[in-house]
C-alpha cells in the first residue's frame, strides 16, 4: 500500500514538474527569441532563429538609443504610467478605507457596483469614451488616458485594499482614537504605512497595465509627439515591416522598464496579494 502511495506521489511531481517546465518553456522561448533576434540579421533569423547570432548585431539596439523618437515615448508612457497610477491608488484607498471601515446604508451595493466594473470589457467603452473626452477637449492630451485609465483601474484596486484594510484590527483604530488621531490621520499616518505591501501590489498592477495599454492611446493621440511605446510599436513595425531583427529589438527594450518595475516590486506584489486572500 505504502509502495503504491510513493509511486503515485512521484508519477503526480513528476507531471507538475513536466508541465512547470512546459510553461516555463512557452514563457522563455519568446523572450529568448526576441533578445537574441535583435542581435541579429534578417537572415540569420530565416536560418538560425533560436541560436546564437553569428556575427553579432549590436546595431538594432544602439540605432534605437540613438532615435530621440524611443527615447520620447519612453518619457510618454512613463509620465502617463505614473500619473494614472497615482491617481487610481489615491482615489481608491480613500475609497477602500471608507468601504472597509465604516457601516453605512448602501456600502455593499457600492462595492458590488465596483465589482461589477470587472466584467466590463474595455473595448466596448471605447467610441463613447472618445466622443466624451471629444467634447471635454481631452485629446491629444495626456489626461485624455491618464483619466479614464484610472477610472477603469478602480475596481480591482478597491477590491484588492479594501480586504486588506478589513485585516487591520479594530483595536489599532480604538488606540489611536484615544491618543486623539481623527479618522483621517488615523488613514494617513497608521493605516497607509502598515498597507505598504497592498499599496504596493496595486501600484504595480497600475503600472504595468498603463505600459501595455495600447487602444486608448491609439485612439486619444494623433499627434505622434504624444505616442506611447506600444502604439510606437505598432508604427515602428509598419516602417520597417521588412526588416524584423530591428522590431524584435525595438520590443524587446520597450519591455524592458516594465519588467525591471515588476522584478524589483515582485516581493511586494506577492506579499500584497497573500495578504488580500487571507483577508
Amino acid at each position: 500500500m505504502t509502495r503504491t502511495v510513493n509511486r503515485a506521489q512521484r508519477t503526480r511531481s513528476l507531471v507538475l514538474h513536466l508541465v512547470c517546465i512546459a510553461v516555463g518553456a512557452l514563457i522563455v522561448v519568446p523572450v529568448w527569441f526576441g533578445v537574441i533576434g535583435g542581435f541579429k540579421d534578417n537572415g540569420q533569423l530565416s536560418t538560425n532563429p533560436l541560436g546564437l547570432p553569428d556575427p553579432w548585431v549590436p546595431q538594432n539596439y544602439t540605432d534605437l538609443f540613438a532615435s530621440g523618437v524611443f527615447w520620447r515615448q519612453l518619457g510618454n508612457s512613463l509620465l502617463i504610467a505614473v500619473s494614472s497610477t497615482f491617481v487610481v491608488v489615491a482615489a481608491a484607498a480613500m475609497a477602500a478605507f471608507v468601504f472597509a471601515r465604516y457601516a453605512f446604508r448602501g456600502r455593499e451595493f457600492l462595492v458590488t457596483l465596483f465589482a461589477i466594473g470587472l466584467m466590463f470589457p474595455f473595448a466596448v467603452a471605447i467610441l463613447p469614451l472618445f466622443v466624451l473626452l471629444r467634447g471635454m477637449g481631452l485629446l491629444d492630451n495626456p489626461l485624455g488616458v491618464i483619466l479614464p485609465q484610472a477610472a477603469f483601474g478602480l475596481p480591482i484596486t478597491i477590491i484588492i485594499l479594501r480586504q486588506f484594510f478589513r485585516t487591520i484590527p479594530a483595536e489599532v483604530e480604538e488606540a489611536a482614537v484615544l491618543d486623539g488621531c481623527s479618522s483621517f490621520g488615523f488613514f494617513w499616518r497608521i493605516l497607509l504605512p502598515m498597507a505598504r505591501p497592498a499599496l504596493a501590489t496595486v501600484s504595480v498592477l497600475a503600472v504595468v497595465t498603463s505600459w501595455n495599454n495600447f487602444m486608448l492611446p491609439l485612439v486619444v493621440f494623433s499627434d505622434q509627439s504624444w505616442w506611447t511605446l506600444p502604439v510606437g510599436v505598432q508604427a515602428f513595425q509598419g516602417q520597417y515591416a521588412d526588416d524584423t531583427a530591428r522590431v524584435l529589438a525595438y520590443v524587446v527594450l520597450s519591455m524592458l522598464p516594465a519588467l525591471g518595475f515588476y522584478a524589483v516590486a515582485e516581493r511586494q506584489l506577492i506579499g500584497g496579494l497573500t495578504g488580500s486572500v487571507k483577508g
